[in-house]
């Protein structure tokens, strides 16, 4: 069963039922849901890290030179890297884009691009599903790789304990052009490229976000984000990079903010869940007949507002009656 093979770490296994647990077709809708109901009491003792970063900030060139850090030291690692989708295919749009080829073959290590299908703050539909499923594979330490980097970025926030803000040795201009809140909610920044012609330019980068994170109210009394500079090409620093990280989880699991931070992603995923679902389900129901398309004309044409359509369409579904 698909279910032995996933609890005794088959990486064959693992990606078939993220396969799975990420099909939007409706028949395998039953199988996904036992699965992933087997599989959650396994899950839950990794160290779960989103990296953001701006293009061309070298997000996979660091996620593959951290990552073969992390593996030196006797962990299991999985990668989920989430991809740009086309609207037009429903395909990734750098998904045949070869990448992280090292840390693919590692034996204790497994990484899985998924289309971001349409879904905001750059990760996907199921990156949720997909986490757990490598938490009870036996991977302690998930990276979550987003698209990019923008406002609505923060969402991978709410499914990681750690977010890792990756930005390249722009320094004030790229600063100017940063969303606040991004910002905020980073539990380590770094400057990465910090290497040859760029290494001074990475130093001064680097110490105007340390100047600029001052001044933003710190997320934890306890932990001061840090800023520091690396370099993934030359391999430089990683080391520094994992020691804060392993810092940062001593010191939020001693103050208790670590389980807080647990619970308080289960409950944003039962509400997205409930958004996801009640979406689904008035959508099948208002399918069988015409509603949807004549409100939509009227929104349209001026006729009625969109929040007044959308309170038409909720009383028709809960009454089970025409609008």
């Amino acid at each position: 069963m698909l279910y032995e093979g996933v609890i005794s770490g088959n990486r064959r296994a693992l990606a078939q039922a993220i396969t799975l647990l990420e099909s939007t077709n409706p028949d395998h809708e039953t199988a996904a849901s036992e699965l992933l109901t087997k599989l959650t009491p396994h899950s839950g003792k990794s160290m779960r890290i989103g990296i953001s970063g701006a293009p061309g900030a070298g997000k996979s060139t660091f996620i593959e030179s951290l990552g073969l850090h992390v593996l030196a030291r006797e962990h299991k690692l999985a990668v989920l890297a989430v991809d740009p989708t086309s609207k037009r295919s429903g395909g990734s749009i750098l998904g045949d884009k070869t990448r992280m080829e090292e840390l693919s073959r590692h034996d204790n290590a497994f990484v899985r691009p998924s289309p971001a299908a349409g879904a905001l703050g750059g990760i996907g539909n199921r990156s949720r599903e997909a986490l757990v499923a490598c938490e009870a594979a036996g991977f302690d330490v998930i990276f979550i790789e987003t698209v990019g980097v923008g406002q609505s970025e923060t969402a991978v926030a709410d499914m990681t304990d750690l977010f890792l803000l990756l930005l390249s040795p722009a320094g004030g201009d790229e600063l100017q052009g940063m969303k606040k809140g991004i910002v905020e909610i980073a539990d380590i920044v770094l400057v990465n490229k910090a290497d040859g012609d760029f290494e001074k330019a990475a130093s001064i980068a680097a110490s105007d976000y340390e100047s600029a994170i001052r001044m933003l109210r710190p997320n934890s009394n306890n932990w001061q984000v840090p800023v520091l500079t690396c370099s993934a090409l030359s391999n430089t620093g990683i080391d520094e990079v994992w020691e804060a990280a392993e810092k940062w989880r001593s010191v939020m699991t001693a103050d208790g903010t670590f389980a807080q931070v647990r619970q308080n992603q289960a409950g944003i995923w039962l509400w997205d869940s409930i958004r996801e679902r009640f979406e689904r389900e008035l959508r099948s129901d208002l399918d069988t007949g015409n509603e949807l398309n004549m409100l939509g004309s009227k929104v349209a044409n001026g006729e009625m507002t969109a929040p007044n359509a959308a309170s038409a369409l909720i009383r028709r579904f809960r009454k089970g009656k025409p609008t």
